[in-house]
């Protein structure tokens, strides 16, 4: 589903060229989850930003279906992200004056589908998230816990075929993050969407498909 091939990307500062990322190469497949990890400024959300088609790495390739993204113009990517990826954040980025329902429908909006459809693929979705009964409320009026599954719901909303986290649960209590991110994979499972999720959480890594590391610009599988 998504193959990143040895990509390199750096950053100039003044004088100096910091290299972030030096010949990463992964493979993920539909319905598989791979835990990104690294430390702190290690290049993960970079690593996260080319793969999903916001910056073009300075080598290398990302292919989607074995489609090479490399010599896309600006607007065959956006198109390739909008129909292909959903994206989940540590801060949910829900639009404060709209509904829960409401933020899940707007990408939707977007991408072209009627008002009707959108509104029925929200429902399924918010319920399937355990949310069928906050589907009116403002993201103010829920927990950070079910203002992150609306997040959630809201990447799915055009059924991606690679979904990407960064730290999806950071900001959340233990507990409901574990509750979250069990959510979160059995949906991307049930809709074999290929997901990288990066976070700093060990025990919530180890439990996925595959364990990554970046370190000094590669990336090292653990198991």
């Amino acid at each position: 589903m998504l193959s990143i091939l040895n990509i390199s990307h750096s950053y100039t500062q003044g004088d100096n060229t910091l290299n972030i990322l030096n010949g990463c190469s992964l493979n993920v497949n539909g319905g598989e989850v791979v835990a990104l990890v690294g430390n702190s400024g290690a290049g993960k959300t970079t690593l996260l930003q080319l793969v999903g088609l916001l910056e073009q790495p300075q080598s290398g390739d990302i292919q989607v279906q074995g489609q090479s993204t490399r010599t896309l113009n600006d607007e065959s990517r956006t198109l390739l992200r909008r129909h292909t990826y959903g994206f989940v954040y540590q801060f949910h980025h829900l639009l404060p004056e709209f509904s829960a329902m409401e933020n899940v429908m707007l990408p939707q909006f977007i991408a072209g589908v009627s008002k009707q459809a959108a509104k029925n693929r929200a429902c399924e979705l918010l319920q399937t998230l355990g949310l069928g009964h906050r589907l009116e409320h403002r993201p103010k009026q829920l927990s950070g816990g079910e203002q992150q599954r609306v997040a959630i719901a809201r990447a799915l909303a055009n059924n991606p075929k690679i979904l990407l986290a960064d730290e999806p649960t950071g900001n959340l209590d233990p507990s409901t993050a574990s509750e979250v991110f069990s959510m979160l994979v059995k949906l991307v499972k049930d809709q074999g969407i290929a997901a990288i999720i990066a976070t700093h959480n060990h025990t919530l890594a180890h439990s996925m498909d595959r364990f990554v590391e970046l370190k000094d610009g590669k990336l090292h599988e653990s198991r």
